[in-house]
């Protein structure tokens, strides 16, 4: 390495040295940290104490552990796929020309960027079983609705149906990837009789594959890290009907002071979305189309 080579790569490092002060203080030492203390008994209070591996033997026989993981995937096994779903259909919609397109785009993008916490206090009003407006709205057509938060049937369904509030970021990027779809495929396709239906089936579908892909592993992380909206909505309640897996971890830290047990749910729950990401790359290898591939 030359003087001159030398010079530069202290003066990249200099620059980078306030990003790299950040990664090992603010990431790199809290994973670490976490993970010893996963193998400790610990409550800020007193010293660490080491135990190896019995938080993780005691979530085994944990009922609420249990429920509160069950919560989550049930959550994310209809909370996902609906969320994508209704992304796609209005990214298609909106790709659209109409008058006022831009208009469109952006009430439906607009919500998205609701703060939670507000986004929890608008539909703890709609989802009110006794004077919300689902349940007014409900009324006109003659249907009694259920008492959606306050019930352990329907307050899971309440917060699926919630969650679709927040597809406006999903729906900007499969609106950009339609963007890039050549249109020459699309006319060549209409020459030979082909639907609208099959041209989404086999043109649409397979060209936006890679964002399909991006956005199911950004979906995976969210639905599973789901916390701020039925921590308000609901608390967990009714029956710990909607405690989720973040909720009872934040619980056992913050009000149990168990830090090392909550820790050890946080190793938990970074593995079970590692598993899912491999799944999901393995099952969608054969079937993401990347252009020049």
């Amino acid at each position: 390495m030359t003087t001159q080579e030398k010079r530069n790569l202290i003066k990249g490092l200099i620059f980078i040295s306030p990003w790299i002060a950040g990664f090992l203080g603010f990431m790199l030492y809290p994973v670490v940290a976490s993970f010893y203390y996963s193998l400790c008994e610990y409550n800020t209070l007193k010293p660490a104490l080491f135990i190896g591996l019995w938080n993780y033997i005691d979530l085994l026989t944990d009922d609420i552990f249990w429920k509160s993981l069950w919560n989550t995937v049930y959550f994310a096994l209809f909370a996902l796929p609906l969320g994508q779903v209704v992304a796609i259909a209005l990214a298609v919609l909106l790709n659209q020309r109409c008058v006022g397109r831009p208009i469109f785009r952006a009430i439906y993008f607009l919500p998205s960027l609701v703060p939670l916490v507000a986004l929890a206090v608008i539909w703890l009003w709609i989802f009110n079983g006794e004077y919300g407006v689902l349940n007014h709205f409900l009324g006109w057509l003659r249907l009694k609705g259920p008492n959606w938060l306050g019930s352990t049937t329907w307050s899971k369904p309440a917060l699926i149906i919630a969650s679709l509030w927040t597809v406006g970021g999903a729906m900007i990027i499969y609106l950009a990837s339609l963007q890039d779809v050549p249109r020459d495929l699309y006319e060549s396709a209409e020459l030979d009789g082909a639907s609208g239906w099959h041209k989404f089936l086999y043109i649409t579908l397979p060209l936006i594959s890679p964002i399909i892909y991006f956005n199911v592993i950004i979906g995976v992380i969210t639905t599973l890290q789901i916390f701020a909206v039925p921590y308000v909505m609901t608390g967990g309640g009714p029956a710990r009907s909607t405690l989720f897996y973040t909720m009872y971890l934040y619980n056992n830290a913050f009000s149990f002071l168990r830090m090392g047990y909550a820790s050890a749910m946080a190793w938990i729950m970074f593995v079970i979305i590692l598993g899912a990401t491999v799944i999901i790359t393995r099952v969608s290898k054969s079937r993401v189309y990347y252009a020049g591939e």
